[in-house]
């Protein structure tokens, strides 16, 4: 729990009791994905106490179907001072920065702190911060392609770990990436997106 009392616990629907819970918002999340053949989603509440609770708490349901799958979600809160659907919003919103510190530690290995001096571990943490934000100046180059909002990780498998031959003259380096890559289309747009 946390300390404003909610918690962005995403209890997974191999609770067969969540299950009957939340079976209402998702007969109307079906039939609303019937009508439309779009994403729906419907979101309601109700009380629930797991057993190793000492007492109920309010459960914020999400009812979501799609036309691959159903995708019911949960959050656990103790705030009482809106809605269902804008806490819901609220705590992915605040889940959101979590991702971020996520990506850098996972997709750039950023919590390799392991030099013995503090200050070379500051400036280990300042250049993970600044490929951090170069491969987020590379996802917004690639706005509009299936990169745009593509993770650290996915940027560096696809675009930095490549092979390639590099030649270099006096007045200008060539980089030949193979003719099979896949991605070689986005690398003209991101070499035209840099400054000269």
């Amino acid at each position: 729990m946390r300390g404003d009392g909610g918690a962005l616990h995403d209890l997974t629907c191999k609770n067969e009791r969540l299950k009957r819970l939340v079976e209402p918002w998702m007969a109307d999340a079906r039939a609303m994905h019937a009508h439309t053949a779009e994403k729906a989603a419907v979101f309601g509440e109700f009380w629930y106490a797991a057993d190793t609770w000492s007492h109920e708490r309010r459960v914020i349901a999400k009812a979501e179907v799609m036309s691959e799958r159903e995708n019911p979600r949960f959050v656990i809160t103790n705030r009482m001072d809106s809605d269902p659907e804008s806490l819901y919003r609220y705590y992915c919103q605040r889940g959101d920065p979590e991702n971020r510190i996520k990506e850098l530690k996972e997709g750039l290995r950023a919590d390799r702190l392991s030099c013995h001096d503090f200050w070379a571990n500051q400036f280990r943490l300042l250049l993970y911060g600044t490929a951090y934000v170069l491969c987020q100046a590379m996802g917004a180059c690639l706005a509009g392609t299936e990169l745009a909002t593509a993770q650290v990780s996915t940027l560096r498998q696809r675009l930095l770990k490549v092979g390639a031959r590099v030649r270099q003259s006096v007045r200008r380096v060539l980089v030949q990436l193979p003719t099979s890559y896949r991605w070689f289309r986005l690398w003209p747009r991101l070499a035209r997106a840099a400054p000269t």
